[in-house]
């Protein structure tokens, strides 16, 4: 049997990284849209924010980005486990995501990413 091994980790991290780019498109693109709408819905926002912030900052670990990319495009994607339009249910299976991704990385979530937060939450208040 032949030894594949290089070609193998060679496609899977071909693979992470499209799936990481196709992460990182989608949350670019519908961010903002679905931060609105779920304002009134998740109590802490402002660190959904800063987490934004902190993927999108190029000063940020690659593997931190991956983590928060992967919880922010849950958040913003219209399917996943309990559909957002559901009333007092939508928005939980998102915030239990986003929860889990911002406590693993939070050290890496500085005071600018916090400070741009909020005053990205003032402008669209």
């Amino acid at each position: 049997m032949p030894n594949t091994g290089k070609f193998d980790r060679h496609f899977e991290h071909d693979e992470k990284n499209h799936r990481f780019e196709r992460d990182e498109t989608s949350v670019r693109e519908k961010f903002w849209h679905t931060a609105k709408r779920a304002a009134r819905h998740i109590p802490f926002m402002e660190e959904v924010v800063a987490a934004y912030y902190c993927a999108l900052d190029r000063r940020t670990p690659l593997r931190t980005k991956g983590i928060l990319f992967g919880a922010l495009a849950y958040f913003v994607l219209p399917t996943d486990a309990i559909p957002d339009i559901i009333l007092g249910l939508g928005f939980t299976d998102d915030i239990a995501v986003l929860t889990t991704a911002i406590a693993a990385v939070r050290a890496h979530v500085t005071p600018a990413h916090r400070l741009a937060a909020r005053k990205a939450l003032d402008d669209i208040a």
